[in-house]
């Protein structure tokens, strides 16, 4: 059996600087989520800066966003969580300037791990990739009150 590590983050959650919602980072995605009962959503529209080969998204930054959705699923419980492990299938480039709409949820919960589900979609429905994740569930060394404060943006 594996065992599973605790986990503990010693972070200020309200700084601001996540690369992927965080509105303090200039170099940031700055994604901003919204909830439909247990699922959650954002946007995404990549340009030229998140390119790797002309014209097409890099896939770490596919993987990102998918990454960020997932984990803000799991924030939503009121959890301070971190990425453990994660899966990704891409079904079709993805070309800048194309918009996505991402959503993830959480298909599993244990007592130290949660595990989630995401998928990319094209606006008009068209599926381009699927994720799925096992994040640690953390202790937080900054304390609860504080997590529960930064989660605004949930």
């Amino acid at each position: 059996m594996v065992e599973i590590p605790k986990v503990t983050l010693n972070t200020d959650l309200n700084e601001g600087f996540c690369f992927g919602c965080g509105v303090n980072n200039p170099m940031g995605l700055k994604l901003k989520f919204t909830r439909d009962g247990e699922v959650l959503r954002t946007e995404f529209t990549p340009d030229k800066m998140h390119q790797g080969w002309p014209g097409l998204l890099h896939g770490g930054i596919l993987a990102t966003v998918l990454d960020e959705v997932m984990s803000n699923a799991a924030y939503t419980t009121g959890l301070t969580c971190l990425t453990a492990s994660m899966e990704i299938r891409q079904r079709k480039p993805i070309k800048i300037d194309e918009s996505l709409v991402l959503t993830a949820w959480i298909t599993r919960r244990r007592s130290k791990i949660i595990e989630t589900a995401a998928k990319a979609c094209l606006k008009d429905g068209t599926l381009v990739a699927e994720s799925s994740a096992k994040q640690f569930i953390a202790e937080n060394a900054a304390g609860q009150d504080k997590v529960k404060e930064s989660r605004s943006h949930v």
